[in-house]
């Protein structure tokens, strides 16, 4: 019987969350998304931005201690967004196939790629300085993600990232002209 008292008392608390919620959408989406036009140029990038806003509200907004300044948060998260997503856009930007000069697409056959030697990838990477090889290991090898293996090293992400970067490179100079940096990080990954 007190099980279901406590249930009874917090479905008053769930709906009034989501009428919280709903009232906090009905008040700020219009602005949000005329902000959020004005960066992106586009109604679909505009609406996605938007969406993501109020997502990020939903799993999050419970630590606005002020809610006073829930439309300057909404705002800041939005721009926050659309930077990381301009960001992304730069560094791994979007062509379709037919926008691709047959010269810009890699040199390299799939033959070529199949009869690479893996086996001298490993003992290279046996070459690497030792504070590398664990985190080149891990990722190529193990496929743990940059937050796992910062745990798992017990370093920081950005050290994670550093001696990732540095591994590869030293990876690199071993093997030397005996194969491209992208097969030998393929041969990591199989």
């Amino acid at each position: 019987m007190a099980e279901r008292n406590s249930v009874r008392l917090l479905e008053p608390a769930s709906v009034m969350i989501q009428n919280d919620f709903e009232e906090i959408v009905l008040q700020h989406y219009e602005p949000l998304y005329r902000f959020a036009f004005s960066l992106a140029r586009t109604e679909s990038d505009a609406g996605d931005l938007t969406q993501h806003t109020f997502y990020v509200w939903a799993t999050k907004g419970h630590q606005l201690r002020d809610r006073s300044k829930v439309k300057a948060w909404l705002f800041t998260t939005l721009h926050r967004a659309f930077l990381e997503s301009r960001r992304r856009q730069a560094r791994f930007p979007h062509q379709s196939l037919d926008e691709i000069a047959l010269d810009d697409l890699p040199k390299t056959s799939p033959a070529s790629a199949d009869n690479f030697d893996c086996s001298e990838v490993r003992a290279a990477l046996a070459q690497v300085d030792e504070i590398f090889q664990a985190a080149v290991s891990l990722f190529y090898l193990e496929d743990y993600s940059y937050r796992e293996i910062s745990q798992i090293l017990e370093v920081p992400i950005g050290t994670v990232k550093s001696r990732l970067s540095r591994g590869i490179m030293q990876l690199r100079e071993v093997l030397g002209s005996s194969g491209s940096g992208r097969a030998s990080e393929q041969c990591l990954c199989s």
